[in-house]
């Protein structure tokens, strides 16, 4: 099982290798709570052209989980050992919610950092409302109730299987209450709105329209902060739009990381 370690930290990853040794590498940083599982459509559907990385933050899944609160420092520093483990130079991050804002700082203080794409992300951690997104491991019907609030009805009642499968998937490996409870501290006080002009790299911020856990507005004013941000609308869809309409989302991704790659 591949680790990396912060100071006394375990942190599991899973890393796909493409078949090109000079190939771009996306490394996927994951909303409160969620276990790896999160970025699995893009994991799979990414890999080949791209290297992908996909890794618990502290107190989810494989990785440890020391007493909290955790700060978005030693969040940011724990994604800094997974790419140093990785040995990975630069890397396009993507990331939902807290895992926005940890890419955010992590992209105004590491020079490792080339892209960013963001779901559901505001620039304020007043701005995050995670809780309904929390159910305990051992109740179905709380995981079912929970993810009302982040997936749209549309694919619930179209994908019955896959929705299903979401659910099986946050039983096994998500946070428990006190690991969530952790790293939701990290978004206290949480604010890049004066900082944002710092963050010079293109970053695309993607916001379900029917978000209800973060609200697309707040997307937008992130967008509009940001140097080379641009925001994309996904009408009809929830806080974890990438997981509702994966094939779309890997395609814009892979077409702006393509855009980016030197020629």
């Amino acid at each position: 099982m591949p680790t990396a370690t912060n100071g006394d930290v375990s942190l599991y990853y899973d890393r796909t290798s493409a078949g090109d040794p000079h190939a771009e590498q996306v490394v996927f940083v994951s909303e409160a709570g969620l276990g790896g599982w999160l970025w699995g459509w893009q994991h799979a559907g990414l890999a080949g052209p791209f290297e992908t990385v996909v890794w618990d933050l502290r107190g989810t899944g494989r990785s440890d989980s020391p007493p909290g609160p955790y700060s978005l420092e030693a969040l940011v520093s724990d994604l800094e050992a997974v790419l140093i483990d990785c040995e990975i130079h630069t890397a396009h991050l993507v990331g939902c919610g807290l895992g926005g804002a940890i890419a955010l700082v992590a992209a105004r203080s590491s020079s490792r950092i080339e892209t960013l794409t963001l779901f559901g992300t505001a620039a304020r951690g007043d701005e995050y409302d995670l809780e309904p997104l929390f159910a305990p491991s051992d109740d179905r019907a709380a995981i079912r109730e929970s993810l009302e609030t982040a997936l749209s009805a549309d694919f619930r009642e179209d994908q019955p299987d896959m929705f299903e499968g979401i659910v099986d998937w946050r039983a096994d490996g998500d946070a428990d209450r006190a690991g969530w409870e952790a790293q939701l501290a990290a978004l206290e006080g949480f604010d890049a709105s004066d900082w944002l002009i710092e963050v010079t790299q293109l970053t695309l911020v993607c916001h379900g329209g029917e978000d209800d856990l973060v609200s697309p507005a707040a997307g937008r004013d992130l967008a509009d902060g940001l140097p080379r941000g641009e925001f994309v609308s996904l009408e009809d869809m929830g806080h974890l739009a990438f997981v509702e309409r994966s094939r779309t989302i890997n395609d814009r991704i892979a077409g702006m990381l393509e855009d980016e790659s030197p020629l």
